[in-house]
C-alpha cells in the first residue's frame, strides 16, 4: 500500500466517524427536544387533569394525586420513545426481556418506595383526610397541605413540616378531627360550696352564647355538676366550635370562652377557690420536722 492509498483511507475513515458523530449529535439534540416535549406536556396534562378532577369533586387531595400519576406514566412513555428514536431499541427491548428480573430486583431493592406508592393510592381512593384537615398521625398533630407518590405532607402547630410515609399511615391509627367541620372543646370551674349552683350554671350557659365562634343553634353548649371536689364543686363546660372558620380559630374561642366564663362568675359575686390543703397539729408537736 502506498502513502496515496494510505491517505484515501485514513480519510475515508475519518468521514465515516464525523458522520457517525454529526448523526449521534442530530439523535442527542432530538432525543432532548423530545424529552422537554413530554416533559412540559406531561405538566400541562397535570394541571389540566387537577382543574377537571377538582370541579367535579371539590378535592384538591384527589385531584393532585391522580394527575401526578398520569404525569408520571406519560413521561415513562415518552422516556422510551427518546430511547427508540436515538436507536437504542435493543436497550428497550432488553429492558422489556428482563422485565421479570428486573422487577423482582427493584421491587426488592425499592420495596419501601412500592409499598408507599401503594399506600398513596389506597389513601387517595379512602380519603380519610382531605387539605387543609387538621389530624394526628402516630402523635403528630398537624394540618394536612399534600398527599404526595410516597409521602404525605403536614404542617404542624409550630411551623413544621412533617412528611410521613404513607405506609406508616395507613399502619397507625389516623385522628381527623375537621373530618365534619365541627369539633368540640371542654373546661371546667371550681363553685365554693354554699353557692347557688342553679343561678352559676345558667349565667355560665348564657355567657357562652355570647362568645364568637362557639355553636348554638344544633350544638348548644351544656354545662353540668362533674364532681365533688375536696374545696370546691366542679362543674364541666363543653361547647362546639366550627373547624372550617378561618375568623375564629378554635384556640382564640377556647380562650374567649374561659375569660368570660370566669369575669361573669366574679362579676357576679360567685368566689372560684383554689385547692386547699388543711394541715392539722398534733400533741403540740411541730408542723413539719425537716
Amino acid at each position: 500500500m502506498n502513502l496515496q492509498e494510505a491517505y484515501l483511507k485514513l480519510k475515508n475513515i475519518l468521514m465515516e466517524d464525523l458522520a457517525d458523530a454529526e448523526r449521534l449529535a442530530v439523535s442527542l439534540i432530538f432525543g432532548l427536544l423530545i424529552f422537554l416535549a413530554f416533559f412540559y406536556l406531561s405538566k400541562w396534562i397535570k394541571k389540566l387533569v387537577s382543574n377537571r378532577i377538582n370541579k367535579s369533586t371539590k378535592d384538591p387531595l384527589w385531584a393532585d394525586f391522580i394527575a401526578a400519576g398520569i404525569r408520571g406514566i406519560i413521561m415513562v412513555f415518552g422516556i422510551t420513545l427518546v430511547f427508540r428514536f436515538m436507536g437504542l431499541t435493543g436497550l428497550v427491548s432488553g429492558m422489556l426481556a428482563g422485565a421479570g428480573i428486573t422487577a423482582f430486583i427493584i421491587g426488592f431493592a425499592l420495596k419501601d418506595i412500592g409499598e408507599n406508592f401503594l399506600a398513596g393510592i389506597m389513601l387517595a381512593f379512602k380519603r380519610p383526610f382531605r387539605i387543609g384537615d387538621f389530624v394526628e398521625i402516630n402523635g403528630i398533630h398537624g394540618k394536612v397541605l399534600a398527599l404526595n407518590l410516597r409521602d404525605t405532607q403536614i404542617k404542624t402547630g409550630d411551623g413544621k413540616d412533617v412528611f410521613i410515609p404513607n405506609a406508616s399511615i395507613i399502619k397507625s391509627p389516623l385522628i381527623n378531627f375537621t373530618m365534619d367541620g365541627f369539633l368540640s372543646y371542654e373546661f371546667i370551674v371550681g363553685l365554693d360550696y354554699g353557692s347557688d349552683y342553679q343561678k352559676a350554671i345558667k349565667l355560665i350557659r348564657s355567657t357562652l352564647t355570647t362568645i364568637p365562634g362557639i355553636l348554638s343553634e344544633d350544638k348548644s353548649p351544656t354545662v353540668f355538676i362533674d364532681d365533688l371536689a375536696p374545696s370546691s364543686l366542679t362543674v364541666k363546660i363543653t361547647y362546639w366550635v366550627d373547624t372550617y372558620n378561618p375568623i375564629q380559630p378554635d384556640l382564640k374561642v377556647r380562650s374567649s370562652a374561659i375569660l368570660s366564663v370566669l369575669q361573669a362568675l366574679e362579676s357576679a359575686g360567685f368566689k372560684l377557690p383554689g385547692k386547699i390543703v388543711e394541715l392539722k397539729k398534733h400533741q403540740d408537736g411541730p408542723v413539719f420536722n425537716g
